[in-house]
Order: structure tokens, then C-alpha cells, then sequence
């Protein structure tokens, strides 16, 4: 039987470990409810091949330990106090580094400005779970943005968004990704989908003030019918000097079902979607499964600038390490110099932006029935720290802030890491996500304290000030 403390371990990690995670959870499921309610009248315009799509969509379960529920129960609270001990200003390092982003949060309401966060990464960041853990909590403080920008259709198997239903006919071919990496000219998440044949379709659906189309302009690029609610409402010309390419579109208010139709053999290739509010915040996946940073130092940067430039992003967090760690092609030089260059390449597209870098979780695989951690993980977050530090960029530990080497085994016990020692279930993902948004929002109440001490304290000299300045 569980004690009362194990009970209330679980509890919290069920409720996310967030003081305001019950109205995150309220505002989640009322979403949900409401995406359900108008896809189901929205149903008629998908076609049977996109219904085959989205029945793709589903998610494979996670292979977790079997272990009693008394250990397991055990294990979680013994987790719970982990993540909990760990809170407070110093869980971030390079802290100063966000100093821009924060500045935007707070200004925000008031300006009403979008709030738009990025995040690159391999497959902790593909899962979507963490990344929509903290999207759930950010917007319900700061305003709900929409979803922002999402790769167009259905990529690849495994792929998913939460915030968007989306999908494609089975006549595009996906580049970008790890067995299909394309010529570098891919999207703003390094993904891209391509045809050359007419009655090819790509579909979304969602709710927001503006939905955009990024798309590749190419010499001799098709044309593009693009529909509302199964309605034709314009034409995109693909066609045009190379370089990345864009359609905006104002929708009336409601959930609408957004698709766009290649209507001859002329090339076309797809970036991806945007739909947003004009205030809020957005906080947009771009993970790919596989994944190094030095993917990003890989993609053509005339195509890749401009379309990270548009997003204007207030926060990019830049999540890769995993597979690093275990490849045998790693060397510290070379790894060293790709890192870098990533994150220059974010700085030259985005100069004003925050970067978090999130360095890789424990991981350990098995050899001759015995674990073993990642071969070379410690160099991996050595070198993150370093070039973050060299870079201004904040830097999150995330092996150190799950509880430090070995700790995937205590993960795997409690249910919340996958038996393969690497990946976490959709649970341990969101207990992960939520401890990084609590961590983020320590800092930022920080620095809405400290500057509302120096308005107080500029208010106060203002008013003591004799009028005309000093006098003798």
C-alpha cells in the first residue's frame, strides 16, 4: 500500500510538478475539446488518403520496466525530491544570457507582442512532449500564440505536433531527414516535402489571427491551389529567383481545415505552416529523430536565414547531444568546431534572440547484457558548456538536473524513462519539460523583481528631485 507521501509524489508528478498546472491542464484539455468537436465538422474535406495519414499519426507504446508498483511508486518519489531539490536561480547557467528573452515576456502584455520560442533537437525534441509540456504552461501565463510554425504535413512516421492535425497524399517525398538529407535547401525545422505530379495535397488544421505558407521559390516552381474549408480561395505560384518563399493568409475567426493542391507537373516543395495570434505565446517543435547539431551547420543558410529571421524568435532552444555521444565517428575537434558553427549560424539569422542550450539526458545501452553509459557524453556536455559560454548562450544540465550519472536507472524503475535507457515516456518527457519551464520561470520572477525594484527606485528619486534640478 502506498504511503501518504509516495501518494503525493505521484499526485505531483501526475500534476506536472507546476504550481499553475491545473489551469495549463484545464486550458489544454478545453482545447482539445474544442479541436475535437470542429475536426469532426471539418471531416468532410480530408480526403481518404489524409484520413490514412492521420491514422499514422498514432503513437507506439512505451517499453517500460516491469517492476511492482510499490517500487515503482518508491522510485517516483524518490524522483519527485530530485527534480524539487534542484530548483532555484542556479539549475541555468550563463543565466545573463536570457536577460533579452525575459525582457520580451515582460513587455509583452502590454505591447501585445507575439512571444515566438523555437526549439531544434533530435528525438527528445521530435517526441513533442516535453517541448508541449512547457508550451502548455508558458501560454496559459503569457497568452496563447497559436502554434506557430510546423513542418508541412506528415513527414515521417512517428512524427507529431498536439497543437496540430495535419497530414499529406502519399505523392511527396521527404528530404531532410536522416535516411533522406536532400540538398540542404529544406525548411526552417531542416525538413522539406516535394512533388512534381498534379492532384498531390497537403492539409492542416487549426485556429489563429494569421496562417502562413513557406515554401521554396524555384526557377520553373509549380502553382499551388490553396483551399479553406474544402473552398478554393486563391493561387500560389511557386515560381520565381531561388530562395524561400511565402503566402499569407488572414482566416475568419474559428477552426478552419487549411490545404494546399499541386495542380501540374512543375516542381513544388513545401517548407511548412504557420498559424498564429497576433499576441501570445508560440512555442514550435523542430525536431528531427537522429539528429546532430551539426545538422543545422549542414543546411544551405540563404534558405535557412531568412525563414528564422521571419519567425523572430525571443528564445531558441538548441537540444542535441544523444546521438553524438554514442556515435563512433565522434571526435572532440571536429565535434567542437560543428557546435559552434551551429550556434553561429543561429546567431547570424537571429542577433537578438536568447539561446538556451540544452545539453543531453543520462543515457546508457547494453553491451554483453551489462550497461554502459554513452561513450563519450562527458566530452559531449564539456564542449556545449564551453562553446555556450564562449557564445552567450544560457546552458541547462540536463543529465546533472535529472540527478546526475547512473540516473536513468531510477527513471526507468519509476516508469518515466523507456527500457532502451535513452528515451523517457510521455510522462517522464512532460516531468522533464515542466522542470525546465519551472527553472526558466525561477529566473524570469528574478528579473521581474529586480527591475521592478528599479522602477520603484527611480519613481522614488524622481519624486524627491527638487523641481529644477539640483540648487544651491
Amino acid at each position: 500500500m502506498l504511503s501518504r507521501a509516495q501518494a503525493l509524489a505521484l499526485l505531483s508528478i501526475a500534476g506536472l510538478l507546476q504550481p499553475g498546472v491545473s489551469a495549463a491542464v484545464a486550458a489544454s484539455s478545453k482545447r482539445h475539446r474544442k479541436t475535437t468537436a470542429a475536426r469532426s465538422a471539418h471531416r468532410h474535406v480530408v480526403s481518404k488518403k489524409t484520413e490514412r495519414t492521420r491514422a499514422s499519426r498514432r503513437g507506439v507504446t512505451a517499453k517500460i520496466a516491469a517492476v511492482s508498483p510499490a517500487v515503482r511508486a518508491s522510485t517516483a518519489f524518490q524522483l519527485n525530491y530530485v527534480m524539487q531539490r534542484g530548483r532555484g536561480p542556479s539549475a541555468i547557467e550563463n543565466e545573463a544570457a536570457l536577460v533579452p528573452f525575459f525582457d520580451q515576456l515582460y513587455r509583452a502584455h502590454s505591447d501585445q507582442a507575439p512571444i515566438h520560442i523555437v526549439q531544434f533537437g533530435d528525438s527528445h525534441t521530435a517526441s513533442d512532449d516535453w517541448a508541449n509540456a512547457m508550451r502548455n504552461t508558458l501560454q496559459v501565463r503569457f497568452g496563447d500564440g497559436g502554434p506557430g510554425f510546423t513542418d508541412p504535413g506528415h513527414p515521417y512516421r512517428g512524427y507529431r505536433n498536439f497543437r496540430v492535425p495535419s497530414g499529406n497524399s502519399e505523392g511527396w517525398r521527404t528530404e531532410g531527414i536522416i535516411s533522406a538529407p536532400g540538398d540542404g535547401r529544406e525548411g526552417l525545422g531542416g525538413i522539406s516535402l516535394s512533388a512534381s505530379r498534379p492532384g498531390e495535397s497537403v492539409w492542416m488544421q487549426g485556429d489563429g489571427d494569421q496562417v502562413e505558407m513557406f515554401f521554396l521559390q524555384q526557377p520553373g516552381g509549380g502553382q499551388l491551389m490553396f483551399l479553406v474549408d474544402g473552398h478554393t480561395e486563391s493561387a500560389i505560384s511557386t515560381g520565381g529567383p531561388l530562395g524561400p518563399g511565402y503566402f499569407t493568409y488572414a482566416p475568419s475567426r474559428g477552426f478552419h481545415t487549411f490545404e494546399v493542391q499541386t495542380v501540374s507537373y512543375d516542381p513544388v516543395r513545401l517548407f511548412g505552416w504557420v498559424v498564429q495570434n497576433r499576441s501570445g505565446v508560440t512555442y514550435e517543435t523542430l525536431g528531427i529523430n537522429g539528429a546532430q547539431a551539426d545538422l543545422v551547420a549542414s543546411w544551405d543558410e540563404t534558405t535557412f536565414g531568412p525563414q528564422l529571421q521571419r519567425r523572430d524568435p525571443a528564445l531558441i532552444v538548441f537540444a542535441y547531444g544523444t546521438n553524438e555521444a554514442l556515435s563512433p565517428h565522434f571526435t572532440t575537434q571536429g565535434y567542437r568546431a560543428a557546435f559552434s558553427e551551429a550556434l553561429a549560424r543561429l546567431r547570424r539569422a537571429s542577433a537578438t534572440a536568447s539561446i538556451l542550450v540544452v545539453g543531453p539526458p543520462d543515457c546508457w545501452f547494453k553491451r554483453r547484457g551489462r550497461l554502459v553509459a554513452f561513450p563519450h557524453i562527458d566530452e559531449v556536455i564539456d564542449i556545449q558548456r564551453e562553446i555556450a559560454s564562449q557564445q552567450r548562450c544560457a546552458f541547462w544540465d540536463w543529465r546533472r538536473r535529472m540527478g546526475g550519472e547512473g540516473s536513468k536507472r531510477r527513471w526507468v524503475t519509476a516508469g518515466l524513462a523507456q527500457i532502451d535507457y535513452v528515451h523517457f515516456t510521455s510522462t517522464g518527457y512532460q516531468l522533464i519539460g515542466n522542470t525546465l519551464c519551472a527553472d526558466l520561470m525561477d529566473l524570469y520572477n528574478v528579473f521581474v523583481s529586480v527591475r521592478n525594484q528599479a522602477e520603484n527606485d527611480r519613481s522614488t528619486e524622481n519624486r524627491e528631485r527638487p523641481p529644477g534640478g539640483n540648487q544651491k
